[in-house]
């Protein structure tokens, strides 16, 4: 995780969360965590990148409408975050 942003990491751990959700699906749930709005031109060319790093596979609902998974690869460096993360948290 130490090469994504922050906003990817988030994009990330949204995808993980959901099934199967839509860029707009994404996008609504982000904008409540960040009380902002989020522009098509930040979100998408992030989830590009996390497809890119396959992290997070791209299909299609429609011809208009794709969808986001999480990949194994994801899977696995959300394992390693959250562990890593845990060394120093502890509630």
């Amino acid at each position: 995780m130490h090469d994504l942003t922050g906003f990817q990491r988030d994009l990330l751990y949204v995808i993980t969360g959901a099934d199967r959700p839509s860029g707009q699906t994404v996008k609504d749930e982000v904008e409540k965590y960040y009380s902002s709005e989020i522009n098509h031109g930040r979100l998408y060319p992030n989830l590009d990148t996390l497809v890119n790093k396959e992290l997070v596979e791209k299909g299609q609902l429609d011809r208009r409408t794709n969808y986001y998974a999480i990949t194994d690869a994801g899977r696995e460096r959300i394992e390693e975050r959250r562990e890593w993360e845990s060394q120093y948290v502890d509630f």
